[in-house]
């Protein structure tokens, strides 16, 4: 469930606010004037998001090269050009 808080708790309740962000992983969305202005997050928690994000973007472009190409490489394959590059 969403932990919705108007903007002025950020200021009236900031050390609330953080315990929750680093406790439950989870955002606070803060509203001004009854509308969504900002979201707070703890920073491992965006660490995470971002990671996340990436991994996406990656496996994405994976996707599309693997359209866009007949060529596949085995498990195997695929572990003899790491453990070179690990080498090197």
């Amino acid at each position: 469930m969403n932990n919705i808080r108007p903007a002025s708790d950020l200021q009236n309740h900031f050390a609330e606010i953080s315990k929750f962000v680093h406790e439950s992983a989870q955002p606070v969305f803060l509203t001004k004037d009854g509308y969504g202005d900002m979201v707070v997050l703890s920073m491992e928690a965006f660490k995470n998001l971002q990671l996340e994000t990436e991994v996406h973007l990656k496996l994405q472009e994976a996707e599309q090269e693997a359209r866009s190409t007949s060529t596949r490489y085995s498990s195997e394959d695929i572990m003899k050009a790491a453990k070179a590059v690990i080498r090197e």
